[in-house]
Formats: structure tokens, C-alpha cells, sequence
């Protein structure tokens, strides 16, 4: 079976028994900083300056849903040497002062008039300085996550320094996963993937999209999951119309393909790939296609190696593709990068010339257009090694699971 190819071509992790210790040590920050200043030195910053969930936490450890809330902004900064400075809301400093950091600086909030942003900018005055180049996030896949009349202020209030775009520097830090970060990844991974496993006893005919949903939520915190942030997909007569819609109150029924999609995370690091099951049957179009989708697959991982480019990978798989389903899907991509976010850099994309490297954890994400403006969709999660790709997910079956 293709399964097995690929589960010989591609070797599957290898876990330790329990799961990874929660959070980092000291050194793991202590070295992310020390790259970011060293790359700060190359490119001419004096600071950093984060006000994002992924970026603050990767410096400081600060794992909480309380990111949900817009009310309050947050801040980050990091100096051309020393550590970094947390400039947070009074509600956050207990949990900011656990973390490694030594200075962290708060202001009582929500305060409409002045969120921080004095405390921010004397802290600035005080660190890089008055004329200082900092570094902010600009780039694809960035937002600000502050207002943008609150930015505006700030840099009224600092008329002499310079805000430029740091995302590449961010963006080659984050990329590459170290060990600790990889084995909660990993960790995740296998835990979805043994509930992907069994899933199949859980369904019948005639259940809700909702009752599914639900049911494989609750299976994977059973097993394990921390939380599941992301479920999406679907159910239609041979293939799904799209991939990212809420579960709805429609009922599954013999022909039906079912898509599961799930980013499900274990403390603060996600796993993402999803799983097809049929129901009565699969007909002969859809068979057709996870035959082609495990193929592409397979083209991917080939290609994945160290110094290849995402573009290169993304030709591989679309070469397979087009054999029989020409055209591409629309989706725009064929995988991304994984880690504290469901979707990182760099993307599987024809206009992605990001070169590979080790350390990097990815998704392969190819799919399929059907006749009737429905798709079908496979994907996998890996680790790129010096020596090549070895797979986090227990790769899907060859022939999609068919629910009597």
C-alpha cells in the first residue's frame, strides 16, 4: 500500500515514552535572544519591539488564552544586549515576573487615553535611545496588534528614532525549531494521529457535522490534547466544497466524504493535518484522488531536502497532480510552516523561493478540484533533518476509510 511506502521512505519519529516537559529551560531563551542580537547586530537595529503573541512568547515563555481580548496591548522589548524588557498590563505582571525576564514594567489598564504607550516610550528613551533603529514586524503574515493611533503617538513621542522592518530576521529566527520546541510538535502529532486512527468507530450515518466535531474534540483532550483551536471541514456526496467551514447541522449520508482538519496544540505548540473518511462508498472520482494526493505527497517529501526551495517542492507535487486533476484548486499553496502558530513560514507555494533548512517543521497540504466545484485535500507534518524529511503524523491510509 502507498502507506507503507511511504511510512519505509519517510521513517516516523521516534518518541520517548511520556509526554515532553512543559515550557523551556533558561538557556532556550537565553539563546533565542542571543541570535536575535546577533542578527540585530548585522542589520543595524538597536531594539526590537514585539507586540504579538507568537513573538512574546517566543522570547519570554508567557503561554495564556488571555491574547483573546483585545482590550489591552502588550510589549516587548528587546535590546542590542541584556534581556529583554516587558512593558505589560498591570493585570499581567504576576505572570510576566514568573517568567526568566528581570525587568518588567506596568501600567494600571484599560486606560483608553495612554495604553502603555508613555511606559513604552520611556523605556525606549532609556534602552536603544533617543535616536534609535528599532525593529518592528512588517511583513507578510505580521499585524501590528495595537492601534495604529497609539503607533502613530509613539512615534510622535520619539521624533529621532527610525521604525523599520525586522521580519526577515524574525522570520529566520522562528523557522527553525529547536529540539525542545520540535518534541511538543511531535507530541501533538501523536496524539491526533492515534485519534485519527480510531476515529472511524466513533462515526455512522446519519450523525451531524456538529456531533462529529464534537466528538473528535472530545477525543482528542481525552487522549491528551491541551486544547483544540482548530477544527474545520466538511461532508458532501463524493468531496467537500470547501476547507474551512464551521461544522453545520447537516446530516452525513452514504456517498459522503467527511474532511476532518484539526490544529490541535500541546502546551503552546500545534500540530496541523487533516483526515477523509467515506461513508458507504467511495466512488471511483474521489478514489481517484487520494490515490493522486498520497502520490503528491510522496513527490513532496522527495523533494524536501536542505537547500532545496519551497517553490521546487511545490512543482513536485503539483507535477503529479496535474496528471489527472490539471489546474490546481485555488487553495494557493500546498503546506506551510508549523509551530506556535497553525500556519508559519514559509509557505509550499509556486512563489516561495525560501531554501530549506534543518530544523524546519512543515506541512505538505496538497489537494485536489472534483467535478462540481468540490475539492478533496490530504496532509502530513514533518521534521526536515540534515538527512531529509521524517514524518510527526502517522501517514493517512492509501484508500480513504470507509464508514458502513
Amino acid at each position: 500500500m502507498m502507506s507503507r511506502t511511504m511510512n519505509e521512505a519517510f521513517p516516523l519519529i521516534s518518541l520517548p515514552d511520556g509526554a515532553p516537559e512543559r515550557g523551556f529551560a533558561v538557556s532556550e531563551f537565553e539563546q533565542r535572544v542571543a541570535k536575535a542580537q546577533a542578527g540585530m547586530a548585522n542589520a543595524g537595529f538597536d531594539g526590537l519591539l514585539f507586540t504579538t503573541e507568537p513573538e512574546i512568547r517566543y522570547f519570554t515563555g508567557f503561554l495564556t488564552r488571555f491574547w483573546l481580548s483585545p482590550t489591552r496591548p502588550w510589549f516587548l522589548l528587546v535590546p542590542a544586549s541584556g534581556n529583554p524588557v516587558a512593558i505589560v498590563p498591570s493585570i499581567g505582571r504576576e505572570c510576566f515576573e514568573a517568567t526568566w525576564l528581570d525587568d518588567v514594567r506596568c501600567w494600571d489598564s484599560p486606560q483608553p487615553r495612554d495604553e502603555g504607550i508613555a511606559l513604552l516610550a520611556d523605556t525606549l528613551r532609556e534602552l536603544p535611545g533617543e535616536k534609535a533603529r528599532i525593529g518592528i514586524l512588517e511583513g507578510a503574515e505580521t499585524h501590528l496588534r495595537m492601534p495604529l493611533g497609539d503607533f502613530r503617538r509613539l512615534c510622535a513621542s520619539l521624533p529621532s528614532a527610525v521604525f523599520e522592518d525586522a521580519t526577515e530576521l524574525v522570520r529566520q529566527l522562528r523557522m527553525v525549531k529547536s529540539p525542545a520546541e520540535t518534541a511538543k510538535i511531535a507530541h501533538a502529532c501523536a496524539i491526533v494521529s492515534g485519534v485519527f486512527d480510531a476515529f472511524a468507530e466513533h462515526l455512522s450515518g446519519g450523525m451531524s457535522e456538529i456531533e462529529i466535531f464534537r466528538r473528535f474534540k472530545i477525543a482528542c483532550l481525552e487522549a491528551g490534547i491541551d486544547d483544540v483551536d482548530y477544527l474545520v471541514g466538511g461532508a458532501g456526496p463524493g468531496g467537500y466544497r470547501n476547507i474551512i467551514s464551521p461544522p453545520s447541522t447537516r446530516r452525513v449520508e452514504d456517498g459522503d466524504i467527511l474532511m476532518l482538519d484539526t490544529g490541535s496544540t500541546f502546551d503552546g505548540y500545534y500540530c496541523d493535518f487533516d483526515r477523509n473518511f467515506a461513508f458507504g462508498h467511495v466512488n471511483e472520482m474521489a478514489a481517484r484522488a487520494q490515490d493522486a494526493l498520497i502520490e503528491a505527497t510522496e513527490a513532496g517529501l522527495r523533494a524536501a531536502r536542505p537547500g532545496a526551495t519551497c517553490a521546487e517542492v511545490f512543482h513536485a507535487m503539483r507535477r503529479v497532480l496535474d496528471k489527472d486533476f490539471p489546474g490546481g484548486s485555488g487553495v494557493g499553496r500546498m503546506g506551510h510552516g508549523l509551530g506556535m502558530q497553525l500556519t508559519e513560514w514559509p509557505s509550499f507555494a509556486a512563489n516561495d523561493d525560501t531554501v530549506l533548512q534543518p530544523g524546519m517543521v512543515l506541512t505538505l497540504e496538497p489537494s485536489a478540484d472534483l467535478p462540481g466545484g468540490k475539492l478533496l485535500v490530504h496532509e502530513e507534518d514533518f521534521l526536515l533533518t540534515p538527512d531529509g524529511p521524517v514524518l510527526l503524523t502517522t501517514p493517512a491510509p492509501a484508500a480513504i476509510p470507509v464508514i458502513s
